[in-house]
């Protein structure tokens, strides 16, 4: 016996890499030595934490209502009919590919976390055609 629901709601989430917790594990457990040599060096304990609770926040998430975005202390939904257009970013050092902005209706521009330019024919087809594909799909 099976039923048919309707349809699930598209809809896409970008995060880091979870490998990300590796990484800061990693940072931890080589950074126990000097952690444990002196009396407020247990301090650099923070970073790894920070960078897991980093990686387990932020986060851009879209349906076919809006874009939500989730930082590290609060967040922002926006609707696509709020959204002008999207702004592609240059390329960064650090993470090595370029970021998305996405451009709302009074100029202001909304940073898309974890959002990059491969992202964006996903991105288009959760959007409903609010957004052109640039691959052309």
């Amino acid at each position: 016996m099976s039923t048919t629901g309707p349809d699930p709601v598209p809809r896409a989430v970008f995060r880091t890499s979870p490998l990300t917790i590796l990484v800061a594990l990693a940072f931890a457990f080589c950074a126990t030595p000097v952690a444990l040599g002196g009396p407020y060096l247990w301090l650099l304990y923070l970073i790894p934490i920070g960078i897991i609770v980093w990686t387990l926040r932020v986060r851009t998430v879209a349906d076919q209502d809006a874009v939500t975005i989730r930082r590290i202390v609060g967040g922002r939904r926006v609707t696509w009919p709020e959204i002008s257009s999207l702004r592609l970013g240059q390329r960064s050092r650090i993470r090595g590919r370029a970021g998305v902005s996405a451009v709302l209706t009074d100029g202001a521009e909304l940073s898309l976390p974890a959002v990059g330019v491969r992202d964006l024919p996903q991105l288009a087809a959760v959007s409903g055609g609010r957004l052109p594909d640039p691959a052309g799909e």
